[in-house]
């Protein structure tokens, strides 16, 4: 089931007052656990750490680089203005999280369960979400180009007012997708892929080569 229409998420649960916390890589280690935390204005970095979780967490303005968060688990979280770029978050469950205005360049989330997810003004060139399941996620005016969603089970999924150019989606359901607010140019997809996918009459021209069809001008 891949219906993208009157997709309605579940907003991260937040208290209006959280408290603040300083946070610096040391604080941070495997199987470490921070609740009802109110992050911002920092760096976090140099860090391997696995089965780490934030539940009922806003972070702002927070750079995190060269880290790795095997495992992470995030529920009730908000990312607003942080830069998130190459970070590995491979295998990752996310719940209820809202990324804005957020940069996403080269991180990884294959392998990942994304549940209630909101992209929203972020930019991810070559954002990896190989072989994971997204449900009930939305991408929007997001610049994702040549990011890679291969093999990965999308229900209830969305993309508005986004550059998905040279975007990988082989291996994914598409039926029910509406692209048409979308650049796709160059989009990476099987036949089976695409079939049902909801397309503008110049977005399926651009698609056709994946139909084996040769237009003539």
């Amino acid at each position: 089931m891949t219906d993208s229409n009157n997709i309605k998420l579940l907003k991260p649960k937040l208290s209006k007052t959280l408290p603040e916390i300083f946070l610096t890589s040391e604080d941070i280690f495997d199987d470490a656990s921070f609740s009802s935390a109110f992050i911002k204005d920092c760096c976090i970095e140099n860090l391997d750490a696995a089965h780490v979780s934030f539940d009922e967490a806003v972070f702002k303005n927070v750079i995190f680089r060269n880290v790795s968060f095997n495992h992470l688990e995030l529920t009730d979280v908000r990312f607003e203005n942080c830069d998130l770029s190459n970070a590995d978050l491979r295998e990752a469950s996310i719940h209820r999280v809202e990324f804005i205005n957020c940069k996403l360049v080269g991180t990884n989330l294959s392998d990942s369960a994304l549940r209630n997810a909101a992209f929203k003004n972020c930019s991810g060139k070559y954002c990896l979400f190989r072989f994971s399941d997204l449900r009930q996620v939305s991408f929007d005016n997001c610049q994702i180009p040549s990011s890679d969603f291969e093999e990965s089970q999308f229900s209830k999924v969305e993309f508005k007012n986004s550059d998905m150019t040279q975007c990988q989606l082989s291996g994914v359901t598409l039926k029910g997708i509406d692209f048409s607010t979308c650049e796709i140019d160059g989009l990476g997809a099987r036949t089976s892929d695409v079939y049902g996918a909801i397309v503008t009459d110049a977005q399926a021209i651009s698609l056709a080569r994946l139909l084996g069809i040769v237009i003539k001008k």
